[in-house]
């Protein structure tokens, strides 16, 4: 899933509030975080995950594990806390700005 410049800016607007619901220890993207991680995108399409005790390097590679694995996309990511982003199919709560959205011009 690929996300405009525009579309990354109002989702991290509608994280940043937000708490980590995903932890990651020190065993890693296990099967078990993903399903958590799947679940929770399911709920909320809108999510922080939180990677405890990892360099930059490995965190960045978790984080991009962790979205390939639940086919979300990677909005953002600060530190040891990323933000990933998957709407429900059919029915999504959060409605992101549209890429082909014509420009205001009054």
């Amino acid at each position: 899933m690929e996300l405009t410049e525009k579309q990354r800016k109002h989702l991290r607007g509608l994280a940043h509030p937000l708490n980590p619901v995903i932890l990651v220890g020190g065993s890693g993207v296990t099967g078990g975080v993903v399903a958590e991680t799947a679940r929770a995108l399911h709920d909320h399409e809108l999510i922080k995950v939180k990677v405890r005790g990892a360099g930059r390097a490995d965190r960045d590679a978790m984080f991009e594990q962790l979205a390939t694995a639940t086919q979300s996309a990677l909005v953002t990511r600060i530190g040891h806390v990323a933000v990933l982003y998957l709407p429900r199919p059919g029915n999504p709560k959060i409605v992101i700005p549209d890429a082909c959205a014509p420009l205001d011009q009054t």
